[in-house]
């Protein structure tokens, strides 16, 4: 298998690393490398995003001004735009250094905004949980895609069911907006789109073990970032229905 992929077991040994999946042309060392440094800038987004939202959930003004004024409507939307902007600066900037690093500083920061004020809203059980659940998922997504890529299993394939599984989340969330469906469909859809943005968790993971190239760092790591957000919010969704369900079950009784 090693001299299908160009160098011999000794060679190879001999770098300090094993090919990442059958047939690696490339170098490991390199791609480890890569692989490092993708999850060291995740590791810094996801550091920033937990001290901002604490920010915004301990300083109660920010979210009583959100929901008391037309002006704070007017920032709420104004957090769910900005980071759809900034990442269309970032995906065309990305290999533009140092402007790409602070595109991505800004859209972390914005992004992290708008995840602290949905939290400003939960219960910090709810977030405890969701927290909880979604490092479990990313961990153990990402240690088996490891593993099955040294297997030789590809995960490309899922791409289009994702794409699909998105589309119609998107239609539905519209749908929601325009004609409320109730506690149960928000529940049944926060669980669906978890599980969509762990399998795209799976799908990105095995994109950065295989396919993206070494100047494709910040959308690498952008697009786990954002699979991770989605899924921590998924998350939040499902379990604030869950838990209103439950308490409306309760005091119905």
């Amino acid at each position: 298998m090693w001299k299908n992929a160009g160098y011999s077991k000794s060679e190879d040994l001999e770098s300090g690393a094993l090919p990442l999946y059958p047939g690696m042309l490339e170098s490991p060392d390199l791609r480890w490398a890569f692989i490092r440094k993708i999850y060291f800038i995740l590791s810094l987004q996801l550091a920033l995003t937990v001290v901002v939202a604490l920010v915004v959930v301990a300083v109660r003004p920010i979210s009583q001004f959100i929901v008391s004024s037309s002006a704070g409507l007017a920032v709420y939307l104004l957090a769910l735009v900005l980071p759809l902007i900034t990442l269309c600066f970032l995906s065309h900037y990305h290999q533009r250094h140092p402007v790409n690093l602070l595109l991505l500083g800004l859209f972390t920061v914005l992004l992290s905004f708008a995840v602290g004020l949905t939290c400003a809203f939960t219960s910090g059980k709810i977030i405890l949980e969701a927290a909880i659940l979604t490092a479990v998922v990313v961990v153990s997504l990402t240690a088996y895609t490891f593993w099955a890529a040294r297997r030789g299993h590809d995960f490309s394939f899922l791409g289009p069911f994702l794409f699909s599984a998105f589309i119609m989340m998107m239609a539905f969330s519209s749908i929601q907006i325009l004609s409320p469906l109730g506690k149960t469909s928000v529940m049944i859809y926060g669980g669906l789109s978890a599980i969509v943005y762990a399998g795209y968790i799976l799908y990105e993971t095995d994109n950065l073990i295989k396919r993206y190239t070494y100047d494709e760092y910040i959308l690498a790591a952008v697009s786990l970032y954002l699979d991770i957000l989605n899924l921590f919010l998924s998350l939040i969704s499902m379990l604030s229905a869950a838990d209103n369900n439950h308490a409306s079950e309760f005091f119905s009784h």
